[in-house]
């Protein structure tokens, strides 16, 4: 039988029931509209038997017909019974992919036993724009980030479930745990089979959690309870500062944090026997968790087998845990593998990477515990590959000399943080992703070898500086460049100049200052921090020039002080006692020309020279230079010139004047600083420093250096360089106005000062880098040593922020109280806003 090309029998997706009709049911096919129709009537009770000649699809815009033919289970040479199941099944796989609005298959041509079908498709529709009301920009980006969503996807209802679940989730992490959203679909009048999607948000009220009540704690107090959960929160006065919403991602970390607590104390069998959330009220939400803590436990006997390389006796005194301790496997744990100083580490130190212990509880008698420490000490490993990825700037060479780890070396667990600190230190990567996830070891305990992998984000740290400020009671125009990652053996290379020669970590500066007539300043330094290339020795040089005069606003100029300066310094990394001890040896020439200068040193006219040693001897074992969390930093300095007035015959110096008297100043400086970082809670960081200088004379005759003295107050700025002083912070008072004056110029010649701070950060990412603190300190200066009293100091406190933004350097802002009155400067004291530029100690 052969059908016209109008005459179609058609088997419709909503008609897959009619292909396995009963027996008596006949299908027949549409009727044309003209006078040669024919008509086709199907049997289902005798279904007739064809050879598939072909299979054309035919509707579909998006997807490939070559896929779908793929999977839809008949094809082209087939038998198949018509009405059977075989189309049937055929138009099920095909719905069932979800990608259809509706699926029809039509017989276009039978030819004896051979049968052509078209299967005609319509595809969902395509959002043509997703759509947020009722939610902020910044919740729209989110959501689209979270979301996935693409224009041009198709629309299903599990798309818009799943992206509906996914917006309420999102809104109950911020508190509003009773969002509703609601789908709107409208046509696109100007894209064919296309939609947009809008999602209608309702965020309601946010819900706080008012109560945590804990039931069935006997021993420990459900206020210690309930700090150890550290994101579940309730509106208690002492949570006056976390947040109190419910997070269902946290609420069952912080369930285990509480058992955890009773594990730190003994209670090994504690539990949580029930718990629940509920609604107090439509804002509010309450907790109840019942616990069972059961007894409290301690150590008996701890033994160690199958340690040979380290004595039994040795481990127990890193494991530090005796006889009658209370029985807390968190710290137990820590000291055999988390701790810097843990068994873990000492044996991963010597190679054994693949060494484990498990602590095996071998005997329960009441509330004792017997521990044996079952050890697997394993082969010693070598490092094998050390591979570098992401760096785009900084050039290879560069990154592996700050390694420790070395291909054919040892493993060593110290060795491998060691080296990510030292890149973390370089200040040429992003320092938070480092240290938490750039990097990779991959063991291979059948070859005995360790491949480590360091994955740098280049950062940029180059600044260019061009600014306005008001300093010195004027305004002062700045303009600098500093480059951190220059190179200096590119310059000459054409293809460098992108935009400056980069990638061997030296550092360029240039900065030049001025108002016109009352300030002027220039200055250029270099540094290399690996001289020659195989050590760690750092090469600096500097010059400089200022000029500061009385010239406030175009008034004609009667008073002015020059001064010229070069340095050259060499700092080296040494081995003993540490190795994160360095020595700085550094020799400087300064050249003062002072007119009629009054009110600043100890004389007003004439020429002077400073020809200088200076040796700097310390330790920085802070983990990064932006935001340390913990290590140190300690330098304790001198500075030197020689006793020229005891070198030869004694002179009248009463009788000097001025310019003969100081035309060689002399004096030896001494200075200490130190600084210490604790991770306290979380990212929370308490910062102890203390500082203390002294200038002080060879001769008494000859007296005190009229330059090199110490200018106490305010931010530790004076708005532009001043060379001959040095300035330092102490917030909450006017810049200087602690600094002792004698004869009406400054003479701190010894001073002391202390700080706490305890900071937190806002935001660390490599585009900029925000932290917070509150401070308290206290300092003091005095002219002379016998006035020394290290404890009448000149108290403060305050709040501040620091902000890093890698192309103009840190900032800060400060808000400090003076406590104290300063004699000489009355008001000095009080509320006291500074703006700071750098991280003055």
């Amino acid at each position: 039988m052969k059908l016209s090309k109008h005459t179609r029998f058609r088997f419709a997706a909503t008609l897959l029931a009619a292909l396995a009709l009963p027996a008596a049911a006949p299908l027949a096919a549409p009727q044309p509209a003209d006078s040669s129709k024919v008509n086709i009537v199907f049997d289902a009770a005798k279904p007739r038997e064809f050879v598939i000649a072909d299979i054309t699809i035919s509707g579909v815009k998006y997807l490939n017909p070559e896929q779908i033919l793929s999977f839809i289970g008949v094809a082209k040479g087939d038998t198949v019974k018509i009405p059977n199941e075989d189309i049937s099944l055929a138009l099920k796989r095909l719905w069932a992919q979800r990608h259809f609005s509706d699926i029809a298959v039509s017989a276009t041509k039978v030819e004896g036993d051979k049968i052509y079908l078209d299967i005609t498709l319509t595809e969902r529709p395509r959002v043509s724009a997703w759509n947020f009301n009722g939610a902020k920009k910044g919740e729209r980006e989110d959501l689209r980030e979270k979301l996935h969503l693409r224009r041009g996807s198709e629309v299903s209802d599990y798309l818009l479930k799943v992206s509906t679940d996914a917006i309420k989730s999102f809104y109950a992490e911020k508190g509003y745990r009773k969002a509703e959203v609601n789908i709107i679909q409208e046509a696109d009048t100007l894209v064919p089979n296309a939609v947009k999607v809008t999602f209608d948000i309702k965020k309601n009220r946010k819900v706080k959690i008012k109560r945590i009540d804990i039931e069935g704690n006997e021993n420990i107090k459900a206020g210690k309870l309930r700090k150890s959960m550290k994101k579940t929160k309730d509106m208690r006065l002492l949570n006056l500062f976390s947040s109190k919403k419910f997070n269902d991602e946290e609420y069952p970390n912080d369930k285990d944090n509480l058992v955890l607590y009773y594990n730190e104390k003994g209670y090994r069998d504690a539990t949580i026997v029930s718990d629940s959330v509920f609604y107090i009220n439509e804002k509010r939400l309450g907790i109840k968790i019942k616990v069972d803590e059961g007894r409290r436990y301690y150590f008996r006997n701890v033994t160690w087998v199958g340690n040979t390389i380290i004595p039994s006796a040795v481990l127990s005194s890193i494991l530090g845990i005796k006889k009658g301790d209370v029985y807390d496997v968190v710290a137990m744990d820590k000291m055999l593998k988390v701790d810097q100083a843990s068994v873990s580490t000492q044996y991963m130190d010597q190679g054994y990477l693949f060494f484990n212990v498990q602590p095996v509880e071998v005997n329960i008698v009441g509330d004792s515990i017997d521990i044996e420490m079952r050890i697997f000490e394993g082969k010693q490993a070598t490092f094998n590959r050390i591979n570098i990825t992401g760096n785009t700037k900084t050039n290879e060479h560069v990154i592996r000399r700050e390694l420790w780890t070395r291909p054919g070396y040892l493993f060593s667990k110290s060795d491998f943080e060691r080296s990510v600190r030292e890149l973390a230190q370089s200040n040429n990567f992003d320092a938070e992703k480092l240290m938490s996830e750039g990097y990779k070891v991959a063991p291979n305990e059948r070859d005995g070898t360790a491949d480590i992998t360091f994955n740098v984000e280049e950062k940029s740290n180059d600044q260019i500086e061009l600014s306005g400020g008001y300093g010195g009671n004027t305004f002062i125009a700045t303009v600098g460049l500093k480059f951190s990652n220059f190179a200096i053996g590119r310059m000459f290379q054409k293809d460098a100049w992108r935009p400056v020669p980069s990638g061997d970590g030296q550092t360029l500066a240039l900065r030049f200052q001025t108002n016109g007539s009352y300030y002027t300043a220039t200055s250029i330094s270099f540094m290399e921090p690996w001289l020659g290339g195989k050590k760690p020795t750092s090469l600096s040089l500097s010059a400089y020039y200022t000029r500061e005069t009385d010239g406030y606003y175009f008034q004609s100029v009667t008073q002015s002080l020059e001064t010229y300066g070069l340095s050259v310094g060499i700092g080296q990394r040494l081995k003993w006692p540490d190795s994160y001890f360095t020595l700085y040896t550094g020799v400087s020439l300064q050249h003062y020309i002072l007119n009629n200068w009054r009110g600043y040193f100890l004389f007003s006219d004439g020429q002077s020279n400073n020809f200088s040693l200076n040796l700097v001897f310390g330790r920085n074992s802070t983990d990064q230079p932006i935001y340390p969390r913990k290590g140190s930093d300690f330098s304790l300095g001198l500075q030197l010139t020689l006793p020229y007035s005891l070198l030869g015959a004694k002179k009248d110096y009463a009788g000097m004047s001025d310019s003969e008297h100081y035309k060689w100043i002399e004096y030896h400086k001494w200075t200490f600083k130190g600084a210490l970082y604790t991770q306290v809670i979380g990212d929370f960081v308490f910062m102890t420093r203390a500082q203390f200088g002294f200038l002080a004379y060879y001769n008494s005759n000859w007296g005190y250096s009229p330059f090199e003295a110490f200018i106490l107050g305010g931010d530790g700025m004076s708005g532009f360089n001043r060379y001959g002083q040095e300035n330092i912070a102490l917030r909450g008072y006017i810049n200087s106005s602690v600094t002792p004056l004698v004869n009406g110029a400054y003479a701190g010649h010894i001073y002391d000062k202390f700080t706490v701070e305890l900071r937190h950060p806002i935001i660390m990412q490599p585009q900029a880098q925000i932290f917070a603190y509150v401070f308290f300190e206290g300092g003091n200066a005095w002219s002379t040593f016998d006035r020394f009293n290290p404890f009448a100091i000149k108290r403060s406190a305050g709040v501040g922020v620091r902000l890093m933004l890698p192309i103009v350097g840190t900032l800060g802002i400060d808000w400090g109280y003076g406590f104290d009155n300063v004699p000489h400067y009355p008001n000095a004291g009080g509320g006291q806003i500074h703006f700071t530029f750098g991280m003055p100690m």
